[in-house]
């Protein structure tokens, strides 16, 4: 039951809002990306690992950048971060669709380009910015909301996209994708950060470097860092091969899609549960249970024989803890280091993530045009799996004494 006052203020629920409607569109475009590869096989010549590198590239690049826009959002406003990230994003969608689309230009358009605008308007920044306007005591439910939107778009973004490509072609569905892009930057509009924000940032006299530098020195935000290298590990390799992996077993097209839809409505209520049991129970225990379980969700996927029920069993069971991880990761960084610089460390925990996410969707391609399947990346993923589920548990949720005085 969400807490009795749980909305601060208008300007809070507005930016919440906007947050939402932010990764909704950000978040359903992305997830779609897999479905386009056929046709880019076909019309571009692309190769399975060229097609994983770039979206490999995407990811990293995501990343990279989740720091750099971490730092415009806490210096300047997270309005103007996701404002340039569509902007980003808007010119990857053009070119890919209308520009020099093959080789170089490819990863260019659809890895650099677009990964750069994933890292302002993606899940991140939204959730640092939403996180600025609530106290601790509910901060994680209003990011699983968030959270949640994202997955909405998941769940709805597959379904019209294969749709779109069967009716329409790539091209067209790119251009749809522009349209929803320029809506997103009008929303970003809408984004703010509170007066109370820049107060208590007035009592915290620390600078960026040295936030950074206290992070790193910090072993449990070493800890939490690792382990959220294995949630992009895994998010990557399943929404970009997993097209591949059903036509591998002999499956219809349409299963791939329904996986993905589902991964996306069953992690709506995933990140919605995963945001109220943060604020109930040890999120570092909360963590470790979301990726050990992963790695059941897993093997069941991969040792159980092949079929469109045992299909919808992974969408629905590995949907539930697609980005389940962000309410606990995100809490654990804000309640650790306070919400001045939470946009700035929160990127370098997620920089680990896209990391993780590029070997996942580059080493997918590469493993299946090397093997002929995705087994040794289905492994890998299972290893890892009991990987985070032990790096999380010496993680200490406690306050540094800087904020308790403040």
């Amino acid at each position: 039951m969400i807490k009795k006052n749980f909305i601060p203020n208008k300007t809070a629920l507005i930016t919440l809002i906007a947050a939402c409607l932010v990764v909704i569109i950000s978040l359903g475009i992305r997830q779609t990306f897999g479905l386009f590869f056929f046709d880019f096989e076909v019309d571009l010549g692309c190769t399975q690992t060229e097609f994983g590198f770039a979206m490999g590239i995407q990811l990293f690049f995501w990343g990279l950048f989740g720091p750099i826009f971490g730092i415009i959002t806490d210096k300047i406003s997270g309005r103007a971060a996701v404002f340039m990230g569509f902007l980003f994003y808007l010119a990857g969608i053009y070119f890919l669709n209308y520009g020099p689309n093959t080789g170089f230009w490819f990863t260019f358009d659809i890895g650099i380009l677009i990964g750069i605008g994933l890292a302002a308007t993606a899940i991140s920044i939204p959730v640092s910015i939403v996180s600025k306007h609530f106290p601790l005591n509910t901060r994680t439910i209003a990011i699983g909301i968030v959270t949640a939107a994202g997955s909405f778009g998941y769940f709805v973004s597959p379904m019209y996209t294969r749709f779109t490509l069967l009716e329409f072609g790539w091209n067209t569905t790119l251009v749809i994708f522009g349209a929803m892009v320029l809506v997103g930057l009008v929303v970003s509009l809408f984004l703010s950060t509170p007066m109370e924000e820049f107060k208590q940032g007035s009592e915290n006299k620390q600078t960026a470097m040295e936030a950074i530098k206290e992070a790193f020195s910090n072993k449990s935000f070493n800890y939490l860092t690792l382990g959220f290298f294995v949630c992009g590990w895994h998010i990557a390799l399943v929404a970009t091969h997993i097209p591949m992996h059903i036509r591998d077993k002999g499956l219809e097209d349409w299963t791939a899609t329904a996986i993905l839809a589902l991964i996306g409505l069953f992690n709506i209520f995933g990140t919605l549960t995963s945001g109220y049991l943060s604020t109930r129970i040890s999120k570092k225990k909360l963590l470790s249970a979301i990726y050990l379980l992963r790695g059941v969700s897993l093997i069941y996927f991969v040792f159980m024989p092949a079929s469109v029920f045992n299909s919808l069993i992974f969408g629905a069971t590995f949907g539930y803890l697609w980005l389940s991880t962000v309410p606990p990761t995100s809490g654990i960084v804000g309640h650790i280091f306070g919400t001045k610089y939470v946009s700035l460390l929160y990127g370098f925990v997620f920089l680990s993530h896209q990391v993780g996410s590029f070997l996942g969707a580059y080493l997918g391609g590469l493993f299946h045009d090397l093997y002929g399947s995705l087994d040794y990346a289905w492994y890998i993923s299972i290893a890892l799996s009991l990987f985070a589920g032990l790096i999380h548990l010496p993680i200490k949720e406690k306050a540094i004494e800087r904020f308790q005085h403040a």
